[in-house]
C-alpha cells in the first residue's frame, strides 16, 4: 500500500509541476501579448485559476502523505506514548470526518454545477469542484492507512507526532540528526 501511495504522490508531484508550468506560460504569455501586441489569450485567467485550484488540492494530498503540514506539537510532544497514540487517533478520526464533509459538499456542488458552463472556456464548472472530490478520496485513503499503521503497531514512538512546529525546526533537526549523530556516537553518548 505504501509503494502505491508513493507512486501516486510522485505522479501528483509531476502533475503539479505541469500545472505550474502551464500557469506560467498562460499568465506570462498573456502579459506579453497584452503589453507587446495589444491582444491576449482569452482563456488565460480562467484556466490558470482552475490550475491553481487543482494544484492546491493535489499539493495538500502530497503534503498529507509526507506529513508535511505544519502544526502545533508543543503539547503532544510532552505526552507519554499512550497519549500520543490517543491524540493521533483522535486527530485522524476528526480529519476523516472533515474529509467526509468536504467530499459530500464537493460532490453536491459538482452535481449542481454540472450543466453550468464557464464563461470563457465553456467547460463544466463541475471541474472546479472535482478537485475537492479527488482530494477527499485520496486524503481518506492516506488517513485510513495511517490509522491502520497506528492500530497494528507499525508506528514507532518517534513517528507518533505527525506535524512539525515550523519548517526551520524540521531543517534544524535534519541537520543535527545527520551531522550531530556521529560525534555523539563516538563519545559513547546516547
Amino acid at each position: 500500500m505504501e509503494k502505491l501511495m508513493n507512486g501516486v504522490c510522485w505522479a501528483l508531484e509531476q502533475l503539479i509541476a505541469l500545472c505550474l508550468a502551464a500557469m506560467v506560460v498562460l499568465v506570462l504569455g498573456n502579459v506579453v501579448l497584452r503589453y507587446g501586441f495589444n491582444s491576449g489569450i482569452t482563456l488565460s485567467e480562467e484556466v490558470s485559476r482552475w490550475l491553481f485550484i487543482w494544484m492546491t488540492f493535489l499539493g495538500a494530498v502530497v503534503a498529507l502523505h509526507e506529513h508535511g503540514h505544519l502544526g502545533v506539537d508543543m503539547l503532544v510532544q510532552r505526552l507519554p506514548a499512550a497519549g500520543k497514540r490517543a491524540c493521533l487517533a483522535l486527530g485522524h478520526l476528526l480529519m476523516l470526518g472533515i474529509v467526509g464533509l468536504l467530499f459530500k459538499g464537493s460532490l453536491d456542488q459538482a452535481r449542481i454545477n454540472w450543466d453550468v458552463s464557464a464563461p470563457v472556456t465553456g467547460a463544466s464548472m463541475a471541474t472546479v469542484y472535482a478537485s475537492g472530490i479527488v482530494f477527499s478520496v485520496l486524503a481518506a485513503v492516506i488517513l485510513l492507512s495511517d490509522l491502520y499503521k497506528l492500530f497494528t503497531g507499525q508506528l514507532t514512538d518517534d513517528a507518533l507526532v505527525l506535524v512539525q512546529e515550523s519548517e526551520e525546526s524540521v531543517q534544524l533537526q535534519q541537520i543535527l540528526g545527520t551531522a550531530g549523530s556521529a560525534p555523539a556516537a563516538a563519545k559513547g553518548m546516547p
